[in-house]
C-alpha cells in the first residue's frame, strides 16, 4: 500500500495524524483556561466528558493517532538512519537552515512522550478510566482522607499540581512540545506539497506564532495551578464546594430513597401479613400453627429491616463525612436529613438486635 510502502506515503501519515494532533493540543488548553477562568464550569466540563460514548470514542481515535504518529516516527527514523548508512558518522558542517529540532524529532518526541504517560497517569487514569470500571468509592483517588469522583476535576487539579515535581516535569515537556510543534507544523504542510518559498516561510511564521501562543498558555496554567494547588484554593472556594456538596447530596437523596422504599416494601408485608391473621380470627379460624408461623414471619421481617438500616448506614455515613470534608461550609438539605436517619437507625439496629437476642418481638414500626 502507498501508505506503507513509499517514503513520501508515510510522511502524508505523519502529517495528517500530526495535524490532528495539533488540533487536540489546542483544544486541550483551551478546556485547561476553563480551569483558569471559570473553575465551576471545568468541573462540568469534566462529567460531560466522562465515560459517555462520544467521550470514549474520542478517547480511542486520539489514543490510535497518537499510536499511528509514534509508529510512523520511528520506522521513518529508521529508514533515514538505513539510507545515510555510515555517513551519519561523518563530521560534516551543517547547513544553516537546517532547524535543531528536525534534528532531533525523535527524541523530542520521546520527551513529550514520557510526559504524556505522566499526564494520564495523573488525570485519565484516575478519572475517565475509573468511570469505565464503575469503581466504588473505596478505591477512587483520596485527598485529605476523602475519596474524589471523576467529576470533581478541579479536586485533581489539586492533587496533581501539589506535588513539587508536576511543575517542573509538566514546564519539561511543554518545552519540548513547542520545538516538537514548531517544526512539525510548517513539515507537514511541507510534505502535503506546499513548498513554494514564499508560503513556506510564512507558514514558519504561523506556526511559531500558532505554537508560542498555546505552549505560553499551558506553562502559565501550570503556574497557575501550581500556585493555587499550594494555597488550597479548589479545597476553600466556596463556589467549589456548592458543587462537592451537591455531588453527595444528590447520592445521599438516592441512598434514602432506596432505604424507604426497601422499608415500604418491609411494612407493606408486615401489613399483608396481620390483615390475613386479622380476617382469620373474625372467621375463627386462626389457629396454634397460624400464630407459629406469624411470630416466625415476624423475626424474618425484623431481621430484613435489620438488614437494611445496616445497609442503608454503612452506605449513607461515608457520604455525609465526605462532604463534611470537602464542603465543610456547606450544610445541604438531603444530608442534613440522612444525618438524622443514620442517627435514627443506629438507634432502632440496637433495640432490634436486643429484641432478636432475647424474647422474640415485633420490629417497632
Amino acid at each position: 500500500m502507498w501508505l506503507t510502502c513509499s517514503s513520501i506515503g508515510r510522511k502524508l501519515v505523519m502529517a495528517v495524524t500530526g495535524a490532528c494532533l495539533v488540533l487536540f493540543v489546542t483544544f486541550h488548553v483551551l478546556m485547561n483556561a476553563v480551569a483558569l477562568a471559570w473553575p465551576t464550569a471545568y468541573n462540568q466540563v469534566c462529567e460531560f466528558l466522562g465515560a459517555n460514548w462520544y467521550a470514549l470514542v474520542a478517547s480511542v481515535g486520539l489514543a490510535a493517532l497518537f499510536i499511528v504518529h509514534i509508529i510512523y516516527a520511528v520506522w521513518l527514523t529508521i529508514q533515514n538512519r538505513k539510507a545515510r548508512g555510515t555517513d551519519r558518522y561523518a563530521v560534516t558542517s551543517r547547513p544553516p537552515q537546517v532547524e535543531w529540532s528536525s534534528k532531533n524529532m525523535l527524541v523530542l518526541g520521546i520527551v513529550i512522550l514520557a510526559f504524556l504517560v505522566v499526564h494520564l497517569i495523573q488525570f485519565w487514569a484516575k478519572m475517565q478510566w475509573q468511570e469505565l470500571r464503575h469503581a466504588e468509592l473505596a478505591v477512587l483517588p483520596q485527598l485529605s482522607g476523602a475519596p474524589v469522583p471523576p467529576a470533581m476535576g478541579t479536586l485533581f487539579l489539586q492533587m496533581a499540581f501539589s506535588q513539587p515535581w508536576t511543575a517542573i516535569v509538566y514546564i519539561v515537556g511543554f518545552i519540548a512540545l513547542w520545538f516538537h510543534m514548531n517544526h512539525g507544523f510548517w513539515s507537514m504542510f511541507h510534505t502535503a506539497g506546499w513548498d513554494n518559498g514564499i508560503w513556506i516561510e510564512r507558514l514558519k511564521k504561523i506556526g511559531c506564532w500558532w505554537t508560542t501562543v498555546v505552549v505560553a498558555l499551558f506553562i502559565a496554567q501550570a503556574i497557575v495551578f501550581t500556585v493555587l494547588s499550594h494555597e488550597k484554593y479548589y479545597e476553600k472556594d466556596i463556589a467549589l464546594q456548592e458543587q462537592y456538596a451537591a455531588y453527595w447530596d444528590e447520592h445521599a437523596e438516592k441512598a434514602n430513597t432506596e432505604f424507604r422504599s426497601e422499608m415500604v416494601n418491609i411494612q407493606t408485608q408486615f401489613n399483608d401479613m396481620q390483615n390475613q391473621a386479622y380476617e382469620k380470627q373474625q372467621q375463627g379460624t386462626f389457629t396454634q400453627d397460624d400464630a407459629a408461623a406469624m411470630e416466625a414471619k415476624q423475626q424474618e421481617l425484623d431481621r430484613q429491616g435489620l438488614e437494611a438500616m445496616k445497609k442503608y448506614v454503612a452506605a449513607a455515613e461515608p457520604m455525609i463525612k465526605y462532604a463534611k470534608q470537602q464542603a465543610p461550609d456547606m450544610h445541604p438539605m438531603n444530608l442534613i436529613e440522612t444525618e438524622h436517619m443514620v442517627e435514627s437507625c443506629k438507634n432502632q439496629i440496637k433495640a432490634v438486635e436486643n429484641q432478636l437476642n432475647g424474647t422474640p418481638q415485633m420490629m417497632a414500626r
